[in-house]
């Protein structure tokens, strides 16, 4: 086990990335969207008392870290005057060990969302593009704005699958990066492996493409979605992205990675912050990954929960559009601005508008208890 410090001057850094990827822009301006706003949302529904806070416009897991990693939070507290360089090394060769590829292809974030925004500052500038679906998860349009990018949407299609071809017809006029969220927030909804794998042999030569599997344990059953990280495909300009925050529970501990080839993760690191993960995250994190069965489990529960989502969806005539996350988007018929301010006013606060689809609301599962709250609100809404 080495340190980090080390560990990334082992890898020579810049020295092997060929020129397109050392002729990568660098930025240290772009953030996340601020979740400012809905904090301010769950003050004035909810009161300072966040333990009665019904919050299902998220899309976290209601039922908190696996119980391995909460324990392990607490101990590992006690190490809080130390840097993490011994628990990063182990977190990022447990990693890399549980894909089967090289720790020198992890990259690790506070957060997924850092792994967006390192892949946008990597390889967008000024005419250069990023093409995103429509809707999709917004970060990554931002950071990409705040290197001079042009940001694309492409509409899904009508099945709420990216549009591939039309995605890869924007990508042909300029260098280009390609976000693909697959399931797909906000819709939940699927792109089949069989297309990827055939956009991917057609992707420019001078474009990337990250896919975005932060709810990759929730889709793992379904035939149609297979892991670019479980069935690699030997290609350069992949970047996928997974996080700690959904079917692990560590949302508020922000602890993400990306994989990809060696020579783009190394380009990449240089646009990240050296300690960008902290000591309880990353011992929690291989806590998690330590404990297959929990997770499992987890998965499990979920499956079960948005089965209940939907069958009582069916009861009152309501179609969600088919869920392979841990949350479902359906046709409120009535303005999904309306519908978060009714709920709001009952103490529970769901999705925001996601433009086009502005009739559709977002809701995250919570636990039996709150989703029942919801379906008592939202029946009154119906009658009044």
């Amino acid at each position: 086990m080495i340190s980090r410090r080390r560990f990334l001057q082992s890898l020579g850094v810049g020295a092997a990335a060929g020129a397109a990827l050392a002729s990568a822009p660098f930025s240290l301006e772009a953030f996340e969207p601020s979740r400012h706003g809905q904090a301010v949302d769950a003050k004035s529904a909810l009161g300072a008392n966040r333990a009665s806070a019904v919050l299902l416009n998220s899309n976290e897991n209601a039922y908190g870290p696996l119980p391995s990693a909460s324990k392990i939070m607490q101990q590992s507290l006690a190490w809080a005057n130390h840097y993490p360089d011994f628990d990063y090394d182990a977190l990022v060769l447990a990693i890399a060990d549980s894909h089967k590829v090289k720790p020198h292809q992890v990259l690790t974030g506070c957060g997924s969302t850092e792994i967006l925004r390192t892949s946008a500052v990597t390889f967008l500038g000024p005419g250069k593009k990023l093409v995103v679906a429509s809707p999709t998860f917004e970060a990554i349009g931002e950071y990409a704005r705040v290197t001079g990018a042009e940001v694309v949407k492409v509409p899904l299609t009508s099945g709420y699958a990216h549009d591939l071809d039309a995605m890869l017809a924007q990508a042909a006029s300029a260098p280009s990066l390609i976000y693909i969220c697959n399931p797909n927030n906000p819709t939940a909804s699927l792109t089949p492996r069989k297309d990827l794998e055939t956009f991917v042999a057609k992707l420019p030569a001078n474009s990337y493409v990250l896919i975005d599997e932060a709810y990759h344990h929730f889709a793992t059953e379904s035939p149609e979605y297979v892991s670019f990280l479980e069935k690699p495909i030997d290609d350069r300009r992949v970047i996928v992205a997974r996080t700690f925050s959904k079917i692990y529970g560590m949302a508020g501990m922000r602890l993400g990675y990306g994989v990809s080839a060696p020579e783009t993760a190394q380009v990449m690191r240089r646009c990240q912050l050296q300690d960008n993960v902290n000591m309880v995250a990353a011992q929690s994190g291989l806590a998690s990954l330590q404990d297959p069965e929990a997770m499992h489990s987890a998965a499990r529960r979920n499956a079960a929960d948005r089965q209940e989502f939907f069958s009582q969806a069916a009861r009152r005539g309501l179609k969600p559009i088919p869920s392979y996350a841990n949350f479902a988007m359906m046709d409120a018929s009535h303005p999904a601005t309306q519908v978060a301010s009714y709920f709001k006013s009952k103490g529970i606060l769901i999705g925001r508008r996601f433009p086009p689809m502005d009739n559709f609301v977002r809701i995250s599962f919570g636990l039996p208890q709150q989703m029942q709250q919801f379906w008592k609100v939202w029946d009154g809404m119906k009658t009044t």
